[in-house]
């Protein structure tokens, strides 16, 4: 080979590695827009209900609605990418993203903000799949393929940093709504420079989308999160059990179906790999742990420290900064020891940094709050990462936007199940408060409601009275956070110990793939 072939040759490689990595910058912008979506409306949970007003379980459907229409779509959203392009389907989803994030910011009612949330929740299920799935396709080398993963994880703990302090700045100055505006330049940002940087990949043999499938799944997975969250909150009744029959049934007749389809919305088959259901199962009750924590831990930092919505953004970073940091390097860890250390250790710190948040009170210091924040951080980062890579590299490029849709639905349906089930056992120790005896029954209904919706009423009443219900409100809701926090930290060092079992002999790719 000659010289002038020899550099033209090296010219053609250094351009499609280069290629590779503003391809994945593109990917890690979509991360970013759904992450920041996702914390910043913690942040925002105490004005928001000073100005719409939501009772408690309207605050809880703000919160978790998003999660379960993205959990129910993510399936299908999946498998549509792989049918009819990912690249195509992730643009699609940023400006529906976009466009929605102005509904949400101008909503005038409770209802109306439950109703453009799930809308969110529906171009949100178009975005993580199609970027994961990508990332499979783009990145054919495992080391540079770990790497790229590593970056999507920490973009999205990043997003999860940059959301509250930018968050916080906004409600400083301006309304409530301004928070998910920020999402526009993000969005323009992604589809300009995704229009030319983004190569597209799809399934060349992929048949037919089901739409039988896509109605089973989302009536399946939504009926059943509802039936949790209501039974958690209301006990067990008539319209719970309705729920619970409709969301099983829907979900055995989705299982059924994609064993008799040609090509099926979601190959069944991909959970017979012990590594792949391992690190799913570890995906859902990791977040399922810490998303009910998280919600409620902004409220606190708010309603009961009385910190500023920019300080309390601030109070967060750690959390992301662990991330971050480990999730960079968690592939070569995994390469170095083993999967299986790797991620039960990241689960084991997760659990005992909650663990460590059951003794907290209203007048804990911040360094407590902080190093719990960064040694989940740290857990979750070592963790996310490396299942992540087990599922995608468990399966074909072809199968990629399946794998990756299962992979964010176990991630979705987590953070559904975690603000529905611990969220409502903060909810219920909360509302077993006593306020004072001279407190009417209206204004005591709307303290009783939520935290926020305490310190709201307390302002009609004299300034004795309203510290007494106040202060009252917060040990409760306090009281619910330790409660919860406890539950969180038992479910993680269970995950621990099953993770250890079901991801033996699991490892990671070394080999370049062909």
């Amino acid at each position: 080979m000659s010289r002038t072939e020899q550099l033209i040759r090296q010219t053609g490689v250094e351009e499609k590695s280069r290629g590779r990595w503003l391809a994945l910058s593109v990917l890690v912008l979509a991360v970013l827009l759904v992450a920041v979506d996702a914390t910043v409306l913690g942040l925002a949970t105490p004005s928001l209900s000073e100005d719409l007003k939501p009772s408690g379980t309207q605050l809880l459907w703000i919160g978790d609605i998003y999660s379960f229409v993205i959990a129910g779509l993510l399936v299908s959203m999946g498998s549509l990418g792989d049918r009819i392009g990912r690249k195509k389907l992730l643009l699609v989803g940023a400006t529906a993203f976009g466009a929605v994030s102005v509904l949400n910011a101008y909503a005038t009612s409770p209802e109306m903000m439950i109703v453009a949330r799930a809308l969110l929740g529906v171009a949100g299920a178009t975005l993580m799949p199609s970027t994961l799935a990508l990332i499979r396709n783009i990145f054919t080398d495992p080391r540079e393929r770990s790497l790229a993963i590593g970056i999507w994880g920490a973009t999205a703990s990043a997003g999860a940093a940059v959301g509250p302090v930018v968050g916080g700045a906004l409600l400083q100055h301006f309304w409530w709504g301004s928070v998910f505006l920020i999402n526009l330049p993000v969005m323009i940002a992604l589809v300009l420079v995704g229009i030319k940087l983004l190569p597209e990949s799809k399934n060349p043999v992929a048949g037919p989308w089901d739409l039988l499938s896509v109605g089973l799944s989302l009536v399946g997975v939504i009926g059943v999160v509802y039936a949790v969250k209501e039974a958690a909150t209301h006990g067990m009744t008539w319209e719970v059990a309705v729920a619970a029959s409709l969301g099983a049934g829907a979900l055995y007749a989705f299982v059924r179906r994609q064993f008799t389809l040609p090509s099926p919305l979601l190959d069944m088959r991909l959970f017979r790999h012990r590594g792949f259901s391992g690190a799913v199962l570890a995906d859902l009750l990791t977040v399922f742990g810490l998303s009910g924590l998280v919600f409620f831990l902004s409220q606190f930092l708010q309603l009961v420290q009385g910190r500023g919505p920019l300080e309390a953004g601030l109070a967060e970073l750690p959390a992301a900064i662990g991330a971050v940091a480990t999730g960079l390097v968690a592939g070569r860890y995994a390469r170095r020891y083993s999967v299986r250390s790797v991620v039960t250790g990241g689960l084991a710190a997760i659990g005992a940094a909650l663990a460590v948040l059951t003794v907290i009170h209203k007048e804990s210091g911040y360094p407590l709050l902080g190093a719990a924040l960064l040694v989940v951080g740290l857990g979750a980062g070592f963790s996310f990462t490396v299942t992540a890579d087990v599922i995608l590299s468990s399966v074909p490029k072809e199968q990629a936007g399946s794998a990756s849709a299962v992979s964010e639905t176990a991630y979705e349906l987590g953070a559904a199940l975690g603000i529905a089930l611990l969220g409502s056992i903060v909810t219920g120790v909360y509302q077993g408060f006593t306020a004072p005896a001279s407190v009417d029954g209206p204004v005591a209904d709307a303290a009783h409601e939520s935290l926020g919706g305490a310190v709201e009423a307390a302002k009609t009443l004299d300034p004795q009275t309203a510290a007494h219900m106040v202060g009252a409100a917060q040990d409760a809701f306090v009281d619910g956070l330790r409660f919860a926090s406890g539950v969180g930290a038992a479910v993680l060092l269970a995950t621990a110990v099953a993770a250890w079992f079901l991801l033996r002999g699991q490892r990671l790719q070394d080999g370049v793939e062909h």
